[in-house]
């Protein structure tokens, strides 16, 4: 039957289920679809660190949460209008994040006595009073799928894979999606392996659209028309694939070869995986034994004359400490990729955090200073290694970019720029070498702006010179222990980093250039500050927003900023480590806003928190 149709701003979904239930893969095609549609959206997958849990636990529970609107979007929302509970598991867990009058979908049958007591539930609560304050769309999943399929030769276990499709047509139908996208996706996907899997999820996806077009359960449908995006072509991106086209972008406008020397961990693993796509420009990607020799495989590629990257998350970053101090010894470039997660040790592997910052920063040996950037989104991710990558070959040092959990498999609408227009990349490379007796190279000789040495590519004549973790005599690089030498040279190297400064742009205000409040965060903190920001504007209220990219050295202007606003509040999923050097640099009595739950801010959270600022 035909349902009467709303014209939404924004909506938010949700999908639930055990690990094996599909919600990534539909919530991945739901997110493409949208973006095909012309919306914004913003994603949140929320998936256990377990491979799978047992079936129907608490702790097999994996999710997806969408926002696709017809406005400028940042953040994946804070509760959402429709939450799609394969189990009471997911149910159990992700009704909270519902809206009240909100819309739950969910599958009856699995709501039977054993998946209700792993879940917790002493009675069913689709039964009591406990869920009505939402509306409930109660759906035979597994049964109605299995009908779909009856006429195929897929067996029951197979079929039940399905049901995830004809969850979708359900979503498909009620936000008025066209099937196209995932028609083609399903044939990508299984087209040459298991035709038999593009037949049946078509057809459960269809199913889906079909029993929710007769069920009366559902009074209305809705629609969200494209949002306005500034002119140019665009794709849907992740975190970690936006890092990786960033790199190769800087390789290619440096005219080097990109090696990225890796071992799997989470969440830094899709870098090495979306890197490895793009052999035909160049990039070499090496899964090593272990972390260590990752890194010094990086370091090797850089001094061969190629842009070393390695990978990794916080516990892999401390095992590669001492290969990365060598880096900053010999003085050579090397972008390190830090995908923070919830620590300490191997913490809570799929969750986000910030608390790998006074790793990056001091985590070694001896006075050891590197440049440190962050991304603030994932579409961000591409412009922020693109310039760690800029600083690395200009300034001869190792740099380090800092993404996490939530930006590394959230995506977003990307701007596809114009190569023309990214900043030109230069490197140090040295190629003036001679055979002549009175030529000597000197190997730390430095260019008079930027304090870089010259990079000698082994094998040119007339360039050879040591390497090694031993200090350096200045100019000629040889092994020294003059202690006046030692500081020299500490100096010079602290010295470097900090005219990285110069390279720095203005920094934006956004908001008034100077008031009563001052919100200061790095980061996947983003979204939550500049929604929650926007917001409170709207309503009169005196507060700004200043989002850091470049966290060594801190902007220039950072300070002459800060001093204009009387309150400053400095917002971080740590226990508090860019306000201890804020609080030290500028002697600001900043006031920390920290959480450490392993999910990112919500809007309220931090409007909430403006709120008591600003009633103090």
């Amino acid at each position: 039957m035909s349902k009467p149709r709303q014209t939404i701003e924004d909506a938010i979904v949700l999908f639930a289920g055990d690990s094996g239930d599909g919600s990534q893969t539909i919530g991945a095609q739901m997110t493409q679809t949208s973006a095909m549609a012309g919306n914004d959206v913003s994603t949140h997958p929320d998936f256990p660190a377990e491979i799978r849990a047992p079936a129907g636990s608490l702790a097999g529970v994996s999710g997806f949460q969408l926002h696709f609107s017809s406005r400028d979007i940042y953040t994946p929302g804070d509760k959402c209008d429709v939450l799609v509970a394969m189990n009471p598991a997911a149910l159990t867990e992700n009704i909270k994040y519902l809206k009240p009058n909100g819309l739950l979908i969910v599958n009856i049958d699995n709501f039977q006595k054993k998946n209700l007591d792993l879940a917790g539930y002493v009675t069913n609560p689709l039964e009591d009073d406990s869920l009505s304050q939402f509306q409930i769309f109660s759906v035979e999943l597994t049964y109605l799928t299995r009908e779909a399929l009856a006429e195929t030769e897929l067996t029951s276990k197979e079929k039940d894979l399905c049901k995830n499709f004809f969850a979708l047509g359900v979503i498909f139908w009620l936000f008025n999606r066209p099937i196209d996208y995932t028609l083609r996706f399903l044939k990508e996907k299984f087209g040459a392996r298991k035709p038999q899997f593009v037949e049946a999820n078509t057809l459960a996806l269809k199913a889906g659209i079909a029993f929710a077009e007769a069920t009366d359960q559902v009074a209305s449908t809705y629609e969200v028309k494209p949002a306005k995006f500034q002119p140019g072509k665009y794709r849907n991106i992740m975190g970690n694939a936006a890092a990786a086209i960033g790199l190769i972008a800087a390789s290619q406008k440096a005219g080097l070869q990109l090696v990225y020397g890796s071992y799997p961990i989470t969440p830094a693993s899709d870098i090495l995986h979306e890197l490895s796509k793009y052999k035909e420009f160049g990039v070499k990607t090496m899964q090593m034994e272990d972390e260590i020799a990752a890194v010094g495989s990086a370091i090797g590629a850089s001094f061969g004359g190629a842009l070393g990257v390695t990978g990794s998350s916080g516990p892999g970053i401390a095992l590669k400490a001492e290969a990365i101090g060598l880096a900053v010894m010999v003085e050579l470039p090397l972008v390190i990729l830090n995908i923070q997660r919830a620590g300490p040790s191997t913490g809570m592997p799929t969750k986000t955090e910030q608390s790998d910052l006074l790793q990056v920063l001091y985590g070694r040996n001896g006075e050891s200073p590197v440049p440190v950037v962050a991304a603030a989104r994932p579409s961000d991710c591409f412009d922020t290694a693109y310039e760690a990558a800029r600083i690395a070959l200009k300034y001869m040092t190792p740099v380090f970019f800092l993404s996490d959990n939530t930006i590394a498999n959230g995506a977003e609408p990307w701007r596809i720029p114009d190569v023309s227009t990214l900043p030109s990349v230069t490197t140090r490379i040295e190629s003036n070498g001679s055979n002549a007796e009175e030529f000597e190279f000197m190997a730390y000789a430095r260019d008079e702006e930027t304090l870089a040495r010259p990079w000698a590519i082994p094998g040119t004549l007339g360039l050879e010179h040591r390497i090694g973790g031993l200090e350096k005599q200045d100019l000629t690089g040889n092994v020294s222990y003059d202690p006046e030498n030692h500081e020299k040279m500490s100096r010079l190297r602290d010295e470097k980093v900090a005219r990285i400064a110069n390279d720095i742009p203005p920094t934006e205000v956004f908001g008034q250039n100077g008031d009563e409040l001052l919100i200061i965060g790095w980061g996947g903190t983003f979204g939550a500050l500049r929604t929650a920001v926007k917001k409170k504007q709207t309503e009169g209220v005196p507060v700004s927003h200043v989002h850091l990219r470049y966290l060594n050295p801190l902007p220039a202007d950072l300070g002459d900023i800060i001093n204009r606003f009387k309150k400053v509040v400095v917002a971080e999923l740590n226990l508090g480590q860019i306000i201890t050097i804020i609080r030290a640099r500028y002697l600001v009595d900043a006031i920390g806003f920290n959480k450490i739950q392993g999910q990112p801010f919500y809007v309220y959270e931090v409007e909430s928190k403006i709120d008591e600022i600003l009633e103090r």
